[in-house]
């Protein structure tokens, strides 16, 4: 069972990249490569709340939570140099 929390880690990244993309609207790049930045932004998520000194102590709910938004801040990023596409 230590696979689990790997398991976990993943499940929660790409309902996080669902999430952020629904979030962003417009920024967002597409449902893919969404989940993918969901699962990058659970890293960026982690550092960035381990920076602010916040701890994720809500469980998988928590977890959830700090990975969104390490996911939004990373597809508002790529948007940033994505530019527009008008």
């Amino acid at each position: 069972m230590a696979g689990l929390g790997f398991l976990w880690s993943i499940i929660i990244g790409l309902l996080a990249g669902a999430i952020a993309g629904w979030i962003m609207k417009g920024k967002g790049s597409g449902f893919l490569l969404n989940i993918l930045l969901g699962l990058i932004g659970s890293v960026v998520g982690g550092w960035v709340y381990g920076l602010l000194g916040v701890s994720s102590s809500g469980g998988k709910w928590g977890a959830l939570v700090m990975s969104t938004i390490g996911a939004i801040v990373l597809l508002f990023v790529v948007s940033l140099f994505r530019g527009k596409k008008d």
